[in-house]
């Protein structure tokens, strides 16, 4: 198991190379054109309202052996909630988007309310099922079904290390003008900064969500590869004192024979 973790996560990790320069390029574009445009600058996907209706995306894995990788994320989604939205959680105004069938197991065996049209996204993981799910959510959003969006992954940082995220994806939060903002190439809007941005504002949230998603998937096999690894040492382990009880037991029980011979015989020569 840990040779077909080691083969899939180098497919995983590859995808999640290649995206972040990405990411980071597209990011960057949209910190310099809300840097540039400031408060004139709106999007309906920034829009704060009074937090009533709740949406948490967790995303964990379609399978169990990968040591503590889906429970610390069920655990930090529901501390999230028990943190930040009680209040809605009572009235019954959360709800789990699932990615991922062990969160879907769990939330779905217990007094949440899901939207699980996309928690089967890892059975064909592409970006054109990650684009639908968050346009589902950013749907849901502008259309006031949800007044606020979380999502809830691990980050992949090496084959032995994911770090666990909470982020707030909707509404977008304000960007901040930039101390090293000279360092940003000058760039030439056309038509405008704000029909711009009115294109990549989705897209980015899209790209967000699917880089969140491929973050997960490769983390999901650097932890399996660490369980399984750690479950063989501890099986050698195991193997080693069980045979040191079983000779100890064998030498126990042919000293116990001898004694016994021993015994027979002299009782029979005083005999």
């Amino acid at each position: 198991m840990k040779m077909v973790a080691a083969s899939k996560l180098r497919k995983a990790q590859d995808a999640i190379l290649q995206m972040r320069p990405y990411i980071r390029q597209l990011n960057g574009l949209l910190d310099k054109i809300y840097t540039e445009a400031g408060e004139n600058l709106e999007s309906e996907y920034a829009v704060e309202r009074p937090v009533e209706k709740v949406l948490i995306m967790v995303i964990t894995s379609d399978r169990g052996l990968c040591g503590a990788f889906n429970s610390n994320v069920i655990k930090a989604a529901i501390a999230l909630i028990n943190e930040k939205y009680p209040d809605q959680f009572r009235k019954n105004q959360v709800w789990i988007m699932p990615f991922g069938k062990k969160a879907y197991d769990f939330f779905s065996k217990r007094d949440f309310q899901l939207v699980d049209n996309y928690y089967k996204i890892f059975t064909e993981l592409s970006f054109e099922k990650a684009r639908e799910a968050a346009s589902f959510v950013l749907d849901g959003f502008t259309g006031k079904r949800f007044d606020r969006v979380e999502i809830v992954y691990n980050e992949f940082k090496n084959v032995a290390t994911q770090v666990l995220k909470s982020e707030q994806y909707l509404p977008i939060l304000p960007k901040e003008p930039k101390k090293d903002d000279h360092e940003i190439p000058f760039y030439i809007y056309e038509p405008s900064a704000e029909e711009i941005i009115r294109e990549l504002i989705p897209h980015g949230l899209k790209v967000q969500l699917y880089k969140s998603i491929l973050e997960s998937n490769a983390s999901e096999h650097g932890a399996r590869m660490t369980a399984m690894d750690q479950a063989t040492e501890n099986a050698g382990e195991l193997l080693s004192a069980l045979k040191l009880v079983y000779n100890r037991t064998r030498q126990a029980a042919i000293t116990t024979e001898i004694l016994e011979i021993v015994g027979g015989a002299e009782a029979l020569a005083n005999g």
